[in-house]
């Protein structure tokens, strides 16, 4: 007998084990509540600081890059249409789905908001409200657009005009054709670089949401989030109903896809989005998810740098539906149809105020003063706005997923093989040497 036939097969190497990204978070968010609920039921001031200058640190870091990151993002998305057919009619598809889906959520935020009456009951009057320092007029909102110069819209971080500016030299190097090549080049490599180092910002999110969690519970405590119950669980159901009812059916019907599926590939955009507040923070990982549920790349490149700076369904539909019905309750105005309207027009059409950064404060003042609300109602939602922006910026990021999957269904351009087989985060997944690859998309 051959000593090869007795040679035994030697075992296959079991992978290492690995403490999965979702799990991450989650350890940070149940550390988070621990550590916050510690802070304020012993007073210990050390820690609340501690936990606060974490969470800082974490936006901090996220804001960072947002500037050049949305200017070379949407420029090199822009450029990119080039290499998809009808781009035109992508473009124009995409943007009618975003609205859609605008019009569909605001009229849910509507709807539990005359349904609930969120600010009856609450105890708080107007002279609890003071008006914020930052707001949004339509006169703010069109001539703001347009800067004055090129160096203040990333200094002062001022998204919409930094979007402006780079849809225009985007179109421009569309017309120089291969006279801008050398350029996109350069933008493309720059944009490589800033989402390789964007990513590692988002390695550290379960350590962010340790402190971003842990000071909202040491600052503001459950009594706040008491008073506010109504409104606050106003917002969640209407975020859940359009996340988990609105986006499924559109998916079942329009797209004729597996929502299921859907959501097992998108989760890590989702929980990224939850924890950071932040749409173009967590819009590398959106592009990654979207691309791996069969959107194709040179349309997933235009839609979702596109969609994380203007497609807001939780910032700029379900909330300022809501708020507008709270602070319309506390400060006794009654609203009609015409009112009404208003909100969706303003929801639909000004998503862009938003601009894809943690809170919704202009966006909200945007539509009170359309209203002729008072804007000192704002301040009575500041002290409750991060635990709502969590679940707000959620819905954000999971239509902005949700969309190019919708109109790639209906273009018949989705990969629908990929779709099926699209699994888990790619945090889990990329090693050091396909981080760049992952870092782009």
């Amino acid at each position: 007998m051959s000593a090869t036939a007795t040679t035994p097969p030697k075992s296959p190497a079991r992978p290492a084990l690995k403490f999965p990204f979702w799990a991450q978070i989650v350890t940070g968010l149940v550390l988070g509540v621990l550590l916050g609920w510690l802070a304020r039921s012993q007073d210990v001031s050390w820690l609340t600081t501690t936990l606060e200058k974490v969470g800082d640190i974490f936006v901090q870091l996220l804001k960072l890059a947002v500037a050049p990151l949305v200017f070379f993002a949407i420029l090199v998305s822009i450029t990119n249409l080039r290499k998809v057919n009808n781009a035109a009619r992508l473009a124009s598809r995409t943007l009618l789905w975003f609205m859609i889906t605008s019009l569909i959520a605001v009229g849910i935020g509507l709807a539990i908001g005359l349904l609930t009456d969120p600010g009856s009951g609450t105890g708080l009057t107007p002279a609890d409200g003071k008006e914020p320092k930052r707001t949004g007029s339509w006169i703010d909102f069109l001539t703001g657009i347009v800067p004055t110069d090129v160096i203040t819209p990333f200094t002062e971080l001022n998204v919409l005009q930094i979007v402006f500016m780079a849809a225009v030299a985007g179109i421009a190097a569309l017309q120089l054709g291969e006279k801008a090549q050398p350029v996109l080049n350069l933008a493309e490599s720059v944009l490589e670089l800033l989402q390789k180092a964007l990513w590692w910002v988002i390695r550290l999110a379960p350590i962010g949401t340790v402190g971003l969690i842990g000071t909202a519970i040491a600052s503001y405590g459950w009594e706040l989030i008491g008073k506010y119950a109504t409104f606050t669980a106003d917002v969640y159901i209407g975020s859940a109903l359009v996340m988990f009812g609105v986006y499924p059916l559109l998916l079942a019907t329009v797209a004729k896809v597996n929502p299921l599926q859907f959501y097992k590939g998108a989760w890590p955009a989702i929980q990224l989005a939850f924890v950071s507040r932040s749409s173009v923070g967590t819009m590398p990982v959106t592009q990654k998810v979207t691309e791996r549920l069969g959107v194709p790349k040179e349309y997933a490149s235009f839609a979702v740098p596109f969609g994380a700076t203007t497609k807001m369904d939780g910032c700029a539909a379900i909330y300022p539906a809501l708020a507008a019905i709270f602070i319309a309750n506390i400060f006794d105005v009654q609203l009609g149809i015409k009112e009404y309207l208003l909100i969706a027009f303003v929801s639909v059409v000004g998503s862009a105020a938003t601009a894809g950064l943690t809170g919704a404060t202009v966006m909200l003042t945007l539509t009170l003063s359309t209203l002729g609300l008072p804007l000192a109602g704002v301040g009575l939602l500041m002290a409750i706005d991060p635990i709502l922006d969590m679940i707000r910026t959620a819905t954000n990021v999971a239509g902005q997923a949700l969309v190019p999957v919708v109109v790639s269904a209906r273009e018949g351009i989705l990969d629908k093989e990929a779709y099926a087989s699209a699994s888990a985060s790619p945090l889990d997944e990329v090693s050091p040497q396909a981080a760049p690859a992952a870092a782009a998309a």
